[in-house]
Formats: C-alpha cells, structure tokens, sequence
C-alpha cells in the first residue's frame, strides 16, 4: 500500500472515531453545519437547471421554425403581388386621366375603345376593338391616342371593328415635316428586329432640310380621311435618293403595347 493511501486510510479511521465519541447532539450539530455550507452550491445548481430547463422550452422545433419561414415567404409574395397590382391600378389611373384631360382639349368628337385582340399572324397590321357600327362607327374613320395618330378602321360588325395601323404597308397618309414646307406620302414598313414598327415618308425635295428627332405631323388631303396635325411620328434618318427624298420615322404611338384608343366619329 503507498503512502499516500495509508495516510488516506488513517484520516478515514480516525474521523470515524471522532464520529463515534461525539454525541448524538454534536452528531446533529456537525450535519447543520454541513448543510448550511452546502445549501448555496446545491440551489445554485438547481437554478442553473430550472433555467435550462426554461430556455428549452422557449425553443421551438425544427420542423416549427421551417413551418413559420415558409408562412413568412408566402406572406412577402403576397405583398409583392399586391405591390404590383397597386403600381397597375396607379399607371392605369394616370393614363385615364391624361385620356381624360386629352378629350376635353381635342377640337374632335372621340369614341373611346380599348384593344380586344390582336392576331399573331397581321400583329403589326391591325388590331381589334371593342366598338363597333351600334356605336357609331363606319369605315375609313381615324383612330388616335392621347400620343398620335394610330390608323384607321377598315371593318366594322355589331360590336368590334377592325383598324389598320400606320405601321401596315397599306397605310397612307399625307403628312408634313414640322418647321419645313416639306410634305409628302406615309406608309408602314416592317422591321423583323424592331417591335415597333417603322414608317416612311416619301417624296419629300432631295435636299430636304431634315433633321434626326424633327416631329412629322399629318396634312389634310381632298378626299383625304386622316385629319390635319395628327402626330405621326419622328424622323430617325434621311436619305436623298434619285429623284426624292426619303424619310425614316418612328412612330409617336407605341403600338406595340397600346391598350386604349379613340376613334374620330366626327
């Protein structure tokens, strides 16, 4: 046996013997003591575990946690699309009133129509719309938005007609350069690359003094159909040819993406 456990041995034994000579009241006395010096550490440790405990019952499982994130991204797209809709209603909004603010200026009685239809095969043609001879409406008449000239109708039923846009390359219309005694003939030109369509304006002098960004507007015609100072479009290019000049102009509608239209009833 070491040393170290003979001593162990005899403190061991001899406190026992200190044990035994004591009395039972000094017995009671020596186990107070001991309790009142343990009782701190032991309510220290009690209130380290009640306070574990608290804090594992306030964590929520993982399968909680995953259920309240994908209740938060619902929520975030709701409030996107609703988001969306209201900016919707708020466009919508501004273009009826300056709709509204064009029909009180305009010197001409307008129908108002929205776009119905538009087929994949003429989309840069023509499109439809939601008025028809019970309105009122007849062939040939012009329609226009608060921005330019759109075209005319070609065919009318109960409720829809049909209009043919200036970007159609059977659509003419005499037109004047504005600032210039320039006048000449419009009609459509499609462009595979460009949405938006492209116009010429033929037979202008040669050296026409024409200008990139300079508006074209409309010039009344006898037995023309298309009234004067309608906005047509823009020059982009000018080009001098054998015997006249030629002009490229881009629309002043963008009717790739028009929605509401006028129709010149009178």
């Amino acid at each position: 046996m070491s040393k170290l456990n003979l001593v162990l041995f005899g403190i061991a034994v001899l406190v026992l013997t200190l044990i035994t000579l004591l009395g039972t009241d000094s017995v009671r006395d020596l186990q107070s003591a001991f309790f009142d010096y343990t009782a701190p550490v032991l309510k220290t440790g009690s209130s380290v575990r009640d306070q574990i405990g608290a804090v594992g019952e306030g964590l929520k499982s993982l399968e909680e946690l995953e259920a309240e994130n994908q209740q938060l991204r619902v929520d975030n797209r709701q409030l996107r699309a609703s988001l969306q809709v209201s900016e919707g209603l708020k466009e919508e909004n501004d273009n009826l009133r300056d709709a509204l603010g064009f029909v009180r200026k305009t010197r001409f009685h307008l129908l108002a129509g929205r776009v119905v239809s538009r087929d994949a095969s003429t989309w840069w043609n023509n499109l439809r719309i939601n008025r028809g001879f019970d309105d009122g409406v007849e062939v040939d008449m012009p329609v226009i938005t608060e921005d330019g000239l759109v075209g005319k109708v070609i065919s009318v039923s109960k409720s829809l007609c049909t209009v043919l846009l200036i970007t159609d390359e059977n659509c003419k219309v005499g037109a004047k350069i504005e600032g210039t005694q320039e006048r000449g003939l419009t009609q459509g030109r499609r462009v595979s690359n460009d949405p938006q369509g492209e116009i010429e304006l033929n037979f202008l002098s040669k050296l026409a003094p024409v200008e990139a960004g300079v508006k074209v507007v409309s010039s009344s015609v006898e037995g023309g159909v298309f009234p004067a100072d309608l906005r047509i479009g823009e020059v982009v290019s000018f080009h001098p040819r054998a015997l006249d000049g030629q002009a490229i102009l881009r629309p002043a509608v963008d009717l790739s993406s028009i929605k509401d239209v006028f129709i010149i009833v009178r």
